[in-house]
């Protein structure tokens, strides 16, 4: 999966833990892109079992989604948590953990892991 789509899952998922239910307006807005580009990755998403949309129907993370989403938190948060323990500002830090999350492999991060565990 690309990281555009991965950013629109994590919105869909965002939005959802906030008790909203998602629209293309709302994950719009949250990335800052426009309506059709929502509606193009919508499509994508649900051609993979992400999320099921229906034209003007809310749109709901599959289990499959809601997998993948908790995959992606998992990732942001501990990154983000890794970065601020270095000593990074928390902005740089959650910025930092948006673009690394996309792009690093499974063993790196488990090895990041284990460093946040073992300094706890």
């Amino acid at each position: 999966m690309t990281k555009s789509l991965e950013d629109y899952l994590e919105a869909i998922g965002f939005l959802s833990e906030e008790n909203k239910t998602p629209r293309v307006i709302d994950i719009a807005k949250r990335l800052g892109l426009s309506k059709p580009s929502v509606h193009a990755a919508l499509h994508n998403l649900v051609d993979r079992g992400m999320i099921e949309h229906e034209h003007y129907g809310p749109i709901q993370l599959t289990e499959q989604g809601k997998i993948k989403y908790q995959e992606l938190k998992e990732k942001h948060e501990s990154l983000t948590a890794f970065f601020i323990s270095l000593g990074v500002s928390p902005d740089v830090a959650e910025s930092d953990a948006c673009a690394i999350e996309h792009v690093i492999s499974d063993e790196s991060f488990e090895k990041i892991k284990e460093l946040i565990k073992e300094r706890k």
